[in-house]
């Protein structure tokens, strides 16, 4: 599960998928806590949901490059893009308001552009979260 946004700009409206992932270890019995892992330039925790082995991952990068970090973590530990879930803003939905889109394309988000030219793919689901327009 990859929270994508610019992680030096933390608590922005484009870094919300950070702040879900952020919300989502509180949540769950983290085998660690955040762990940095150079080798994909990124924040990873290890965690289980009903059964469920999960690695979380912030990007240390900023979103045109997120694809990078989440590239290099699906090589560490054997996941192919269906295996991906994105986190990311939506400024298309109302604040607040999520969806799930299964595949696809990046409609213009920059950080899941990055994301399907890093992996070859556009198998990855996502879950958009509505920041909605200023």
């Amino acid at each position: 599960v990859v929270g994508l946004g610019n992680y030096g700009l933390r608590g922005t409206r484009h870094s919300v998928g950070m702040e879900v992932l952020d919300r989502l270890a509180r949540q769950l019995v983290l085998v660690k806590g955040w762990q940095v892992d150079k080798r994909c330039c990124a924040d990873v925790a290890l965690a289980t949901a009903h059964g469920l082995e999960l690695v979380l991952l912030k990007p240390r990068r900023f979103m045109n490059l997120n694809g990078l970090s989440v590239a290099s973590a699906a090589e560490i530990y054997s996941l192919g893009p269906e295996d991906i879930y994105l986190v990311h803003d939506d400024l298309d939905k109302a604040l607040g308001k999520v969806a799930i889109k299964l595949g696809g394309s990046a409609r213009g988000h920059n950080g899941v552009q990055s994301c399907i030219s890093a992996l070859h793919s556009n198998e990855m689901t996502r879950l958009r979260v509505g920041i909605g327009r200023p």
